[in-house]
């Protein structure tokens, strides 16, 4: 055979091995990194689409739990892993966004060791109270906070989470003091529900069920719309708080590398799946609003939030060594 007949059978098609491999993904189950604990918003929201993933994909997707440092171990671990596609992570603002400022050191750049695949779903956090509380309104709750400056205490899944900072953010703007009580994870509700704390800011997945069964009150949600899932619970600039907007969100990514072939399937099979009317009408009832955007809406969604949370934090003045 002669060098050059052996050269234009090397570069055929047929033998273009990553290519075939691109084609057949996933040829096997692929792993969905949740950077928090089961039980919470990042992993119902996980598994559900999780489960729409392997339907589309005839492989079997399975949703691995690895918490901790605010969500920061889990996201390294996808950010240091082999760019083939069969790791993904499903994370939040914290990690994604907040983390870049709140800590003084971090073990990834969410931009450079990362690769946007899609945001799929913005989630409000909504200030609720016991049902015993006083409060009716935030009005009455800054009342309160007035009236015994640094008695009122807030739970909070952790340091420098939207949880905390949504609530820094309404004493800021009220000019209030309050006591942070930081817990691990959603724990706080327990706490809340018993009256050791005397309110909080949770994301509306985790406490919707609660406030159905009339365990907490809702007071007020964190955007700048009103939640498709408590349409009636006011917003906190409907209630004095102009520009009041702490949302949180979840999104797919991938180790950067991942082959292009990749992140578009599986941006393209998950906003699908955010649009099907029954996956929809499921996230709605949990409390999320689907989105389901393309790579590069992705990219400069994150961009923007790493900035806006960037100048958050800062006012707060929360920080992690």
């Amino acid at each position: 055979m002669t060098a050059t007949r052996r050269a234009l059978l090397l570069s055929s098609p047929l033998l273009a091995k990553p290519a075939l491999a691109q084609r057949r993904w996933p040829e096997r189950p692929v792993r969905i990194v949740v950077s928090f604990t089961a039980g919470g918003t990042t992993d119902i929201i996980a598994r559900i689409v999780g489960n729409l993933l392997s339907e589309r994909w005839g492989q079997p997707v399975v949703i691995e739990n690895r918490a901790g440092a605010g969500g920061n171990i889990g996201t390294e671990y996808v950010a240091r892993s082999a760019p083939d596609g069969y790791t993904l992570l499903v994370a939040s603002v914290g990690p994604l966004a907040v983390n870049q400022s709140l800590y003084r050191t971090m073990p990834y750049d969410t931009r450079r060791d990362l690769a946007p695949v899609t945001l799929l779903a913005n989630v409000p956090n909504i200030l609720v109270v016991a049902p015993d509380s006083p409060a009716r309104g935030v009005a009455d709750l800054v009342a309160l906070a007035k009236a015994r400056p640094g008695q009122l205490s807030y739970g909070s899944t952790g340091v420098g989470t939207s949880s905390h900072l949504s609530s820094a953010m309404m004493d800021q703007m009220a000019g209030v003091q309050t006591t942070h009580v930081p817990y691990r994870g959603a724990v706080a509700l327990n706490d809340l529900m018993s009256g050791r704390i005397d309110f909080m800011f949770a994301t509306i997945p985790s406490v919707i069920e609660q406030i159905r069964g009339g365990k907490l009150r809702a007071l007020a949600v964190s955007t700048l719309k009103r939640s498709r899932s408590s349409p009636d619970v006011p917003t906190m600039e409907e209630q004095g708080f102009p520009g009041f907007d702490a949302s949180s969100w979840f999104g797919i990514l991938g180790p950067a590398g991942i082959p292009r072939e990749v992140v578009d399937r599986a941006s393209a099979d998950a906003a699908a799946a955010m649009r099907r009317p029954d996956i929809e009408r499921q996230m709605v009832e949990q409390g999320a609003d689907p989105v389901g955007s393309t790579p590069a809406e992705f990219g400069t969604f994150l961009d923007a939030e790493i900035a806006r949370w960037a100048g958050i934090v800062r006012l707060s003045g929360a920080s992690v060594n």
